[in-house]
């Protein structure tokens, strides 16, 4: 088994915490982790992007090359389109609908939305609509997760084991949310893979 994810978004969106989620559950499977991350813009609604490397084998190098990722997985629409160069043809692209729109100049939404719909092999949703009625925004992360999760070859239990985790100490309410929004995007996955 082997898995290379690149994670992106822009800084606050819960990156890093999607990286957690899924190095905790990776390493409870048993198996290898390389993580490499870049957010020193995060302050500033910058860029941030994780490389996770998942295998049953010892992992040399944290960074994913050109053209090799298994996924990219992405908070924010016009990120997902910043590392297409990494995905591999094979490889799924799970993304967010819903931009963040930080720069006077925010490329047109219907552009790259066209520019998504062209990869034979994506996952579109509105992740914050989807927390939103769940109870919060906040959860946009946890549903892009959910979303990402038939495509990571991890057992979808152990996920879920480490939201548990993550989530624990700050309440059952919040493991609860966080659980409903991980399954909310999964069903979503399910249903409207392409």
């Amino acid at each position: 088994m082997k898995k290379d994810i690149i994670l992106a978004g822009v800084g606050g969106q819960g990156i890093l915490s999607i990286a957690a989620i899924i190095g905790y559950a990776a390493v409870e499977t048993g198996l290898y982790l390389k993580q490499a991350e870049v957010h020193g813009m995060s302050q500033r609604g910058g860029d941030v992007q994780s490389n996770l490397r998942l295998s049953d084998k010892p992992v040399a190098s944290d960074l994913i090359p050109h053209g090799k990722a298994d996924m990219i997985l992405s908070v924010e629409p016009m990120e997902s389109l910043r590392y297409l160069p990494f995905l591999s043809p094979e490889g799924w692209l799970v993304t967010n609908t819903k931009p963040f729109i930080n720069i006077p100049n925010y490329p047109d939404e219907a552009a790259i939305m066209a520019e998504i719909k062209k990869l034979p092999r994506h996952v579109a949703l509105d992740a914050e609509t989807i927390a939103k009625d769940l109870g919060t925004v906040k959860a946009a992360n946890i549903v892009m997760l959910g979303a990402a999760s038939p495509f990571l070859g991890l057992e979808y239990g152990k996920l879920k084991d480490a939201i548990e985790f993550f989530f624990g100490r700050k309440g059952a309410d919040l493991v609860e949310l966080n659980l409903k929004a991980l399954e909310a995007g999964r069903k979503f996955a399910e249903e409207n893979k392409n």
